[in-house]
């Protein structure tokens, strides 16, 4: 595991890798811990948590040891950082998070499918792409 290649995926592109093998989302979160790691903050974390124990997600979680393994391979493959600047620049308000940490944690390249971030690429030099332009661009 390098620590010096640094990204940030998204709770949508997270949650989406793990649900279908092999998909576009699930090869490039597979690159993205074989090339680096995933910067997380403790929000961003307190996020991941929530979505992942949604009721709408029971049908693909099945049971809750599957959901927690998933937070622990997460926690395991991250770097904790700690965002102090408010960022305020995506019309969504909850995608600024993902700003926060890349800008907090120097990252390589956030990795989202939300078309809100996509729009800001590059933000502040980090490229912002969605899972199949980082299989090619990586």
């Amino acid at each position: 595991m390098r620590i010096d290649t640094i990204f940030i995926i998204d709770t949508n592109t997270i949650i989406s890798a793990h649900l279908v093998e092999g998909s576009v989302p699930d090869r490039a979160f597979k690159k993205a811990l074989y090339l680096g790691v995933i910067g997380i903050s403790e929000s961003k974390m307190a996020e991941l948590v929530e979505v992942v124990f949604r009721k709408k997600f029971d049908k693909y979680f099945k049971t809750d040891e599957v959901r927690y393994k998933l937070i622990e391979k997460i926690e395991a493959y991250s770097i904790l950082f700690s965002t102090d600047e408010k960022i305020t620049a995506s019309v969504d308000p909850d995608d600024n998070i993902f700003l926060e940490l890349a800008v907090a944690a120097k990252a390589d390249c956030i990795i989202s499918g939300d078309p809100h971030l996509l729009a800001l690429n590059p933000f502040r030099g980090i490229p912002i792409l969605c899972a199949a332009d980082f299989l090619n661009k990586f």
